[in-house]
């Protein structure tokens, strides 16, 4: 599946931070987009629905999930979005579930840039 923009950027020199900005909208969207094809329901009950899917503890155990199933190169950029250092955490959050919230972030962002839309399908529905 092809980006949404035509613009060119190697994900190998951007840094983790950049990835996990581009993959907290991308996995967002693709968040947004199940909900709605679930079925038609309220603009709120989808936005509830979608804040209990985003949110770091969600996005921390899906980390956790998919781990086991990543390539070398995919657990790599796991392990050093993990690593990256974060200016803050959120207060309803723990430390180590926005750690690893921010990495599966980067891993979205550099699959998405690397034109893998589809392996985030297959990690999302894993």
């Amino acid at each position: 599946m092809p980006r949404l923009t035509d613009h060119q950027c190697d994900p190998k020199q951007l840094n983790m931070l950049a990835l996990a900005f581009v993959g907290d909208g991308v996995y967002d969207l693709i968040v947004r987009e199940s909900l709605v094809c679930e079925g038609n329901c309220r603009v709120k009950e989808l936005n509830l629905r979608k804040v209990e899917l985003v949110r770091c503890q969600a996005q921390a155990e899906r980390a956790d999930r998919i781990e086991p199933v990543l390539t070398e190169e995919e657990a790599d950029i796991l392990r050093r979005g993990r690593n990256t250092h974060v200016s803050h955490a959120p207060k309803n959050a723990a430390l180590a579930d926005y750690h690893k919230a921010t990495a599966l972030e980067c891993l979205v962002g550099y699959l998405y840039l690397s034109d893998r839309l589809d392996r985030i399908i297959e990690l999302m529905n894993y």
